[in-house]
């Protein structure tokens, strides 16, 4: 966009200026030219904030502008949609609510005066440019904003997204994305629970990897990001600040990769676990002491965020002077100190009496921190660098009340010959021996085979507090050892679905992590969401972004759970705008908070006796569109399968109360690769086999074998009953109105058989699904 004439253009040579560009000589020199396009910023929001100033703004200004009013940042072009997460909440759905969006993270109540904070964030482009350092700093930047609400971080959890596995660019993103994950999330002692790995050639370009952290807290030890108190101490503690990760989130985020490199490539933060952990200790120590009145971690955009936040969320001002910033490299000027993304390291509030106390428990804990500035009533951020005022602006200008753009959006004019193409066109199995077949493919395929080969890498029990981890339909882990109360996390999302109908596609993944912690015995309470999307400047992937969106809302509300916050990440998308193929498959991940009275009687996803009774719960469908079945074929088009969310919520009741009641002894859900898959899954996760017959569920909804087994229709659970409970359990789902058919029996024979189709050796079953990835990627 060419500059409006009355703006010096960003391309002309620069002026001479003094090496420290202060506020007086920036009120001087209006026509001095600045390099705001290189910086990220458009012609009008430049003219903008000289609107704001007054004048135009210093070098450092110009820094902070830069990347606060980022997309990664400022959510500049989904705040709009972000709204109804708010206007569709209702007060029953606040109940348990603490803390909602705005904050570091979401709190929700969890009973006997425990709280649990939680949130999923991205770090996707990093994670291309050095997967190592992308993912890893991924998990130390959530870590520490569950940290920033007062809580003890308790689990992690991953949700990772590569490309075509065959691609000879995959393999490096996959080993250091995993390894960056388990390497920083085993060095903080944090049980990673859960999460998923997939893989799909729209994401070559563009991996997701997309971390979650739980933390648990007491409801009084809640800490949140605002100054306040005219007079209080501002302290930076932590690791130093060096050159590292620049400008790094909050740019990479914010624009498109162009010609399989980033258009900007400033350096991908480093992280350092071992400093985080003690960090960890040394800010629960600083809590426990009521040394902190306010506190922010600095993730993206450094010290311009915390500055600026703290002191906007306070309606304060507050005055800092760089010169006492513990730097790693003296040679940094003002704007670098300012948008390094160094990684470890925490801003404080801290009132003046208890400034002794504070610096002495961070000494304690050998962790180097330093006052920087104070909180005043000006109402202004005023930074000094080298003697000298170099920003002078209203924080809220800053943090919280850059540009809002509704951006155009329109229904793709590809979508109809996508829908049009439904997998009614492929040849589903005509017999046993080609279901057999198709078991062993799904088994053996990318998206389907067997995780071990990841998470082994990851440690899932450490603390003791780890009641269920992957391959478990969720995570659970123990909050209070003295009662057993804890918490069920599942995450969830179906690109294949959300590409054929972004709407119900992130109804189903809202449907599907509601289902998967009512599946594991917990009341489903909260959601946080992380929004993956093509370039918001493309009227296609934002139609997609506000489709999903309001799937998410509406789907919350329906089901009674708020959201709590989250993330967005735009700008994943490498093709021509207005073409099929132009960004990643939309990607609304769901993760999805559930409570345990007592997490000993959580329910686990695979039959562990032999003797029990199968039941297949919920109602299937012909329901092959986007499926792992079509998917096997390279096809993908149709129609995603329905989400009825009133069937969710009985389904989801019904299996709370068979966990509280000792009803079942294991349930999985039924869903990509359908009931195949689910019963063969439940089978190799304990080695005990199972004879099933789908006779009675093809009369019950007029289906084929094929249809059976593989449709992926919604709202379905696969559980195992003991014999002894069988009348109590029928007598439930009678009263519930939940559809069930009595498919089958678990045994010891160490066979799947699916009776008059096919019979499979759990060995042979394993053998194809331990196999293709490692053999892969060596």
């Amino acid at each position: 966009m060419t500059p409006p004439p009355s703006l010096p253009a960003a391309s002309q040579p620069a002026a001479q200026v003094p090496t420290v560009d202060t506020v007086e000589h920036a009120a001087a020199t209006p026509d001095q030219t600045q390099p705001w396009a290189e910086l990220g910023l458009k012609a009008h929001e430049y003219a903008t904030i000289r609107e704001i100033l007054g004048r135009r703004p210093t070098a450092a200004e110009l820094a902070m502008y830069s990347v606060m009013w980022s997309e990664h940042c400022s959510y500049k072009s989904s705040k709009v949609h972000l709204r109804q997460f708010g206007e569709k909440m209702s007060d029953a759905m606040r109940a348990h609510l603490m803390v909602g969006m705005g904050e570091n993270a979401g709190v929700v109540d969890i009973g006997n005066g425990w709280a649990v904070t939680f949130k999923v964030e991205s770090h996707n482009h990093p994670s291309y440019v050095e997967p190592y350092q992308g993912a890893a700093t991924g998990v130390g930047g959530i870590v520490r904003d569950i940290l920033a609400m007062g809580a003890r971080p308790i689990a992690v959890m991953d949700d990772l997204r590569f490309g075509d596995i065959a691609h000879p660019d995959t393999a490096r993103v996959v080993h250091g994305v995993v390894a960056g994950v388990g390497a920083y999330g085993n060095c903080l002692g944090l049980p990673n629970v859960g999460g998923s790995a997939k893989f799909d050639a729209s994401y070559q370009g563009n991996p997701l990897v997309n971390a979650l952290c739980v933390g648990a807290l007491r409801h009084e030890d809640i800490h949140l990001a605002s100054a306040e108190g005219v007079g209080n101490k501002v302290v930076l503690f932590g690791a130093r600040t060096g050159g590292d990760g620049i400008g790094g989130a909050s740019i990479l985020a914010s624009e498109t990769f162009e010609g399989g490199v980033p258009a900007k490539r400033p350096s991908v933060q480093v992280g350092d676990p071992f400093m985080e952990k003690v960090l960890i200790e040394c800010c629960l120590e600083l809590f426990a002491a009521g040394a902190v009145l306010g506190i922010q971690d600095l993730g993206a955009a450094g010290i311009s965020c915390a500055t600026s936040e703290l002191a906007s969320n306070g309606g304060v001002g507050m005055h800092v002077r760089l010169d006492d910033v513990l730097l790693r490299d003296p040679t940094l000027n003002a704007g670098e100190i300012l948008m390094s993304e160094s990684q470890e390291r925490m801003m404080a509030v801290v009132r003046p009496e208890q400034l002794e106390a504070f610096l002495a428990i961070t000494g304690k804990w050998e962790i180097e921190s330093n006052v920087v500035g104070e909180v005043n009533d000006s109402g202004r951020l005023t930074i000094d660098h080298c003697g000298e005022r170099i920003v002078d602006v209203d924080p809220r200008t800053v943090a919280h009340d850059g540009p809002v753009y509704d951006r155009p959006y329109a229904r793709p004019a590809w979508m109809d010959g996508l829908q049009a193409d439904s997998a009614s066109s492929l040849t589903l199995p005509a017999d046993g021996a080609a279901l057999r077949a198709t078991a062993l493919a799904f088994l053996g395929s990318p998206n389907l085979s067997s995780r071990d080969w990841i998470t082994r890498q990851y440690d899932r029990y450490v603390q003791g507090n780890t009641a269920m981890a992957r391959p478990d339909v969720a995570g659970v882990i123990r909050v209070d050892e003295a009662t057993g109360r804890g918490v069920a996390v599942a995450t969830r999302s179906n690109d294949r679905y959300t590409k054929l109908d972004p709407y119900e596609g992130a109804r189903q993944a809202v449907a599907a992590a509601y289902r998967a912690v009512a599946i594991a015995g917990a009341s489903p309470l909260a959601v946080t969401d992380c929004l993956n999307f093509g370039s918001p400047e493309d009227p296609d992937s934002m139609w997609q972004f506000a489709e999903a969106t309001r799937g998410i809302a509406d789907a919350c509300q329906d089901l009674g759970v708020p959201v709590t916050g989250g993330n967005v990440s735009l700008y994943n998308g490498t093709g021509e705008p207005g073409r099929i193929d132009s960004s990643i498959n939309p990607t609304p991940l769901v993760g999805l908070l559930g409570v345990f009275d007592d997490v000993a009687r959580a329910t686990p996803s695979g039959w562990r006796e032999a003797g029990q009774v199968l039941y297949l719960l919920g109602r299937t469908r012909a329901e092959l569109d986007g499926s792992q079945f079509a998917a096997l074929s390279g096809h993908l088009g149709g129609l995603p399968p329905v989400v009825d969310l009133e069937a969710e919520r009985v389904l989801a009741e019904v299996m709370v109360a068979a966990s509280r009641d000792g009803l079942v002894d294991a349930a999985r859900e039924v869903g990509e690769g359908g009931l195949l898959i689910a019963a063969t899954l439940g089978c190799l996760r304990y080695g005990v086999g199972a004879r099933i017959a789908v006779d009675d569920v093809c009369a019950h909804d007029g289906l084929t074998p094929a249809e059976a087994l593989l449709s992926e229709s919604q709202a379905r659970v696969l559980c195992s009953v003991p014999r002894s409970e069988e009348q109590r359990w029928t007598d439930m789902l009678s009263v519930r109105g939940v559809p069930a058919v009595r498919i089958g029996v678990t045994d010891d024979t160490g066979v799947l058989e699916v009776q008059g189709q096919f019979m499979l050796p759990l060995d042979e079953a394993r053998a194809a699904w331990d196999a293709p990835l490692p053999t892969h990627f060596g």
